[in-house]
């Protein structure tokens, strides 16, 4: 998720697109509490059983 922000990023600067941009800093941040929060420990949206 954050690979895919920083790539949208890059396009909507390069291509001058506001929402592009928009997207991109989303997705980082998103992706960024998604990382923080599963190298804390917390289970993000995991399964309840094995099976």
């Amino acid at each position: 998720m954050i690979v895919l922000g920083i790539l949208l990023l890059v396009i909507g600067f390069i291509a001058n697109i506001a929402i592009l941009w928009t997207i991109g800093v989303i997705l980082i941040v998103i992706g960024a509490v998604l990382w923080i929060l599963g190298s804390l420990g917390h289970a993000v949206r995991g399964r309840r059983h094995y099976w």
